[in-house]
């Protein structure tokens, strides 16, 4: 997860292992955790930029959430948005997302180099 300011200066970087899990449930708690990074700062805007076309889909109220384990990170996510006077949520692709990209694979890579390190 990358936090920026409005003139793209990164503010915070922040990775950690999730363990096995899929790609949308990492990218809820991805923003769970982005939202409750930002949330002291008390920001008059807030976008958010998600690189799973079905989380934004989600939380803008376009799409059904079907995947059971979804429904609490989608409930937490609207709780958290709600707390923000002027923020909106959108698609950007992964090729345009690299900063968070390259966090979340340095994530998995440490947990794999532990593993095979340890022999686990």
């Amino acid at each position: 997860m990358v936090i920026e300011d409005d003139q793209g200066l990164r503010l915070r970087g922040l990775h950690r292992w999730l363990g096995v899990t899929t790609n949308n449930e990492a990218e809820y708690r991805a923003l769970l955790e982005g939202l409750k990074a930002v949330r002291d700062w008390k920001p008059d805007r807030l976008e958010v930029y998600l690189d799973s076309k079905l989380v934004v889909e989600q939380v803008n109220g376009r799409y059904r959430i079907k995947a059971p384990e979804l429904v609490p990170l989608h409930k937490q996510a609207t709780e958290l948005l709600r707390e923000f006077p002027d923020v909106k949520v959108e698609h950007l692709e992964r090729a345009r997302n690299r900063g968070a990209d390259a966090l979340a694979n340095m994530a998995i890579d440490a947990n794999v180099t532990k593993k095979t390190k340890t022999g686990r």
